[in-house]
C-alpha cells in the first residue's frame, strides 16, 4: 500500500474536527518546508569554492626555492 493510499484510508476513519486539525497541521508543514527549502537554496548560492582560483597571481622570483643568503652557513 502506498503512503497516499494509507493516508486517505486513515483520513476516512477520522471524525470531522480531527480532519480540520489535520488540515491545519498539513498547511503548517507545507509552509515550514517551503521556508526551509528557500533558506537552504539561498545559503548554497552564496558561496562557491574555488571561484577566484587563478585570479590572483603572486610574482615569485625565479630563485624562490633556493636557500636564503642568511641561512647558507647552516
Amino acid at each position: 500500500m502506498t503512503v497516499d493510499a494509507e493516508i486517505l484510508q486513515t483520513l476516512v476513519k477520522m471524525p470531522e474536527p480531527l480532519k480540520t486539525e489535520l488540515l491545519h497541521y498539513a498547511h503548517y508543514l507545507i509552509e515550514k518546508y517551503s521556508k526551509n527549502v528557500a533558506q537552504v537554496q539561498s545559503s548554497q548560492n552564496q558561496r562557491r569554492v574555488g571561484i577566484l582560483k587563478h585570479t590572483f597571481v603572486l610574482p615569485l622570483a625565479d630563485d624562490f626555492d633556493e636557500a636564503l643568503e642568511d641561512f647558507k652557513e647552516y
